[in-house]
């Protein structure tokens, strides 16, 4: 279940940054600017996120169907596997995973919005940036970890990843 937590802050708080930079063009020229990115910022995550759910759900059920199809022509039992006890827990699986992704999208995509709350708007974008790195950075650790790499080597990889895509984003929004 941690890849579907990891795989979904991921997303969450990536396409959501993506999506703050480049609403950000309009600090300065809109009064309403703040609640333009917020808007931006958690309608898009939350779109992100429950697209996260049925597109996991649909993507783990379609893999895992056919590899309990395999066993049961392996087993020559047609229908052997759906009334299993496997079948069921499986299912549980498929569904709770599909829900954890697409949560976890939601809440990664809370992250580069909350400094909108506190900070006017110029300062809350650079802040959006540092707190989507600084999650980066704590993920690449946790990653390093259980992996057993090197910590600061790993976090400093999704930082770098991170800042690339911010990078691109805001490049958009410069040529744009």
């Amino acid at each position: 279940m941690a890849r579907y937590l990891i795989r979904g802050l991921v997303d969450g708080s990536l396409s959501t940054l993506g999506i703050v930079i480049g609403a950000s063009i309009v600090i300065g020229l809109i009064p309403e600017a703040t609640r333009i990115i917020v808007a931006a910022g958690i309608g898009g995550g939350l779109a992100n996120g429950l697209s996260n759910i049925v597109g996991a759900f649909a993507a783990e059920k379609t893999v895992t169907h056919k590899e309990l199809e395999r066993i049961e022509r392996a087993m020559l039992k047609r229908g052997a596997v759906k009334n299993s006890k496997r079948y069921k827990k499986t299912e549980k699986r498929i569904l709770s995973s599909s829900v954890i992704d697409g949560l976890a999208t939601i809440g990664g995509s809370v992250i580069p919005v909350l400094p909108f709350f506190i900070l006017p708007a110029p300062l809350a974008l650079e802040w959006s940036i540092i707190v989507t790195l600084a999650l980066f950075f704590a993920l690449g650790v946790y990653i390093g970890r259980v992996s057993r790499e090197n910590l600061t080597l790993s976090g400093v990889k999704m930082v770098l990843f991170a800042g690339a895509t911010a990078g691109i984003a805001a490049l958009i929004k410069i040529i744009i």
